[in-house]
């Protein structure tokens, strides 16, 4: 089945449009389900990808990349009246171990170790676009 562009929906929360047959937030009673997201906006570029030289060569920066998918995330929560503050459980995907440390640094800065949510973080071949090197889903609670 064809789509043109015009019919494919587009989040309220981020204005980016799904690159599939699934909706970026879905609520289910007092459960609140967040696809993977990245750091990709609504022009389809990539925040984090950083261009070093005149020849293109580029510099992918997971600190970066994980700022902006937890910032696309508390936008796309924020559609179903929710905030960071009720994200449960986090699964992390990393196309690189060695990008822990600034991924870790990065999302510290949303999250407390004491009152934060239970996370899970693994390492992945790669990611839909050559250029991501973070992807976050997360599962949120929250009462009417």
């Amino acid at each position: 089945m064809s789509k043109t562009n015009d019919k494919i929906p587009v989040s309220k929360g981020t204005g980016v449009t799904p690159r599939g047959a699934y909706p970026h937030v879905k609520q289910v009673g007092d459960f609140i389900f967040v696809s993977g997201t990245s750091s990709r906006r609504a022009d389809n570029t990539i925040a984090g990808v950083d261009i070093i030289d005149e020849m293109g060569t580029k510099r992918l920066n997971a600190y970066t990349q994980t700022q902006e998918v937890l910032k696309n995330i508390e936008k796309n929560l924020a559609k179903v009246g929710a905030s960071l503050k009720d994200v449960v459980d986090v699964t992390s995907f990393l196309v690189n171990m060695n990008d822990f440390a600034d991924y870790n640094r990065a999302y510290a800065e949303f999250f407390e170790k004491e009152t934060g949510p239970t996370r899970t973080t693994v390492a992945v071949h790669q990611l839909p676009h050559p250029d991501l090197v973070v992807e976050i889903k997360v599962m949120a609670f929250k009462k009417p």
